[in-house]
């Protein structure tokens, strides 16, 4: 079953603390401070692998968290950088938050950080200066990014076969392509997408994709319409498949209606019309006319005839049209990087308890801090 849909809840790792030390040494009776820096908390990156075909790996993985960063030392030895987790995805998933697109991973290798680990705290050395001399406090960790985050799957296919439930669609593309979908005489046969390689004899390739059939009213979200719809969006040429055992335009003119209300580009796209079902009625009519129809083939995917044709045209016709961009507001891919949440107040740890320097928070993010600072219930916390 193809997943295309994931929710993870992805929490970056804490910095550590800064280091509360003083030098200890035979002879140095007055060693002064040298508790080093934490170390910064890991991120969680996810990485567009161009190995993986939906999200199904993410589908019991609800939770990922990234590294702690290490807690200073004395000696002025600061703490490592806690681990990074990187996520693999399919090229083609779309990041979103709270219905809010935050990065398209259309491209090989594109990463995005969904979340920033914590900055580590200062350790006491760092905290010395002219009037003071000893620090005994030093900078509790900032804590890391959190957020839910959905991804959706948008299929990568150079072409995509629309059309009614029952129009034929999988047959035509167990005709010509490697894939081996579910194929039955009865509507809704096929009740996800599904993707097949098509290869010429002098290496050339393509990917078709396989959307189940849509029905009228679609584009509203009737049936699953909205989330088959989106796997077009990619698509070079989209392929209308028609039962050309009945009136062949209303069949198109019902699909076409669809892709225009949904949008995203569809009812631009160039179109290819495959008449299929000609040994069910040899002289298929269609009297469309239409600039953006590039070619209309009559075929059976039962008994073969005309596929060959078809699938030859399909290679020359589809490796030709120009390859559609993303959404206006959109570069190819996104890098996204959540821009640093910098606090108006700090967290310090003395030698007795805690002291806050700065705007004083709220009660409840206060209480946030402490416990991840592992502070216990009663410890002292002074107010600057």
């Amino acid at each position: 079953m193809l997943s295309d849909r994931a929710a993870l809840h992805v929490v970056a790792g804490r910095g550590g603390d800064g280091g509360l030390s003083f030098r200890r040494e035979p002879f140095v009776p007055r060693g002064g401070p040298d508790g080093g820096d934490g170390g910064d908390g890991g991120d969680v990156v996810l990485v567009a692998d161009a190995s993986l075909r939906d999200l199904s790996s993410l589908r019991r993985r609800r939770r990922v968290a990234a590294g702690k960063g290490g807690n200073g030392r004395g000696a002025r030895r600061h703490g490592a950088d806690g681990e990074t987790v990187e996520v693999a995805v399919p090229v083609g998933t779309q990041v979103f938050e709270r219905g809010v697109l935050l990065a398209d991973l259309a491209h090989p290798h594109a990463r995005v950080v969904l979340a920033r680990g914590g900055k580590g705290g200062r350790g006491n050395a760092r905290f010395v200066s002219a009037t003071r001399q000893a620090p005994r406090y030093a900078e509790v960790g900032m804590p890391g990014e959190e957020r839910d985050v959905e991804l959706r799957l948008k299929l990568l296919a150079d072409a995509a076969l629309v059309g009614l439930p029952n129009a034929g669609k999988s047959s035509l593309l167990a005709r010509i392509s490697n894939a081996r979908p579910k194929v039955a005489e009865y509507p809704f046969t096929t009740l996800e997408p599904v993707l097949g390689t098509v290869e010429s004899p002098d290496g050339r390739r393509l990917v078709v994709a396989d959307v189940p059939g849509l029905v009228e009213g679609a584009s509203e979200g009737v049936g699953l319409g909205h989330d088959f719809l989106a796997h077009l969006e990619r698509a070079r040429v989209l392929v209308h498949v028609i039962d050309a055992s009945k009136p062949a335009d209303p069949q198109w003119r019902a699909i076409d209606h669809e892709l225009a209300e949904y949008g995203a580009g569809l009812a631009e796209r160039p179109q290819l019309v495959v008449l299929n079902k000609i040994d069910l009625e040899p002289s298929p009519a269609f009297g469309v006319r239409d600039d953006r129809v590039i070619g209309v083939f009559p075929l059976s995917a039962v008994t073969g005839e005309g596929v060959r044709t078809f699938r030859e045209a399909l290679l020359e016709l589809v490796l030709a049209a120009p390859e559609p961009g993303p959404p206006d507001e959109l570069p190819a891919f996104l890098v996204y990087r959540p821009g640093p949440t910098g606090r108006p107040w700090r967290l310090l740890r003395t030698e007795h308890g805690f002291r806050v320097v700065g705007t004083p928070p709220s009660e409840e993010e206060l209480e946030r801090a402490l416990r991840a600072a592992g502070a216990r219930p009663g410890v002292p916390v002074e107010r600057a």
